[in-house]
């Protein structure tokens, strides 16, 4: 089964992708409220996928991502975030994320775009 973490600094947007998630069969593994926290995680749960929001405290998305490229462990990595300008998207891209879907997402086209990377 596929593991994921779900990192974004709403709890309420955490709860809500945590239950669509486990609804459709993938096993959330844990969250983290920002990249840091994450970064942490992911060298110790070793998720397979990992949804990450740009817009954090302490550290953003874009900076996680420049973090995990430099890992010996990489996940994959799926950008959810309301920014959704170019300027955005493309650094997401380049340092990595394989995907990139704007808030509020539609929860089928997030599904299936999650699908994709299933194991």
């Amino acid at each position: 089964m596929t593991k994921i973490l779900i990192v974004d600094d709403s709890a309420f947007a955490r709860i809500q992708l945590r239950k669509l998630l486990e609804s459709n069969g993938f096993d959330v593994i844990d969250e983290a409220k920002n990249g840091r926290i994450a970064l942490r995680k992911i060298r110790v749960l070793r998720p397979d996928l990992v949804t990450m929001d740009i817009s954090m405290p302490e550290m953003d998305g874009l900076e996680c991502m420049k973090e995990i490229k430099k890992m010996d462990y990489l996940p994959t990595v799926i950008m959810i975030s309301a920014i959704g300008e170019e300027e955005y998207v493309q650094q997401a891209i380049l340092n990595g994320a394989k995907d990139f879907l704007v808030k509020p997402y539609k929860k089928k086209e997030l599904i299936k775009n999650l699908n994709r990377y299933r194991d």
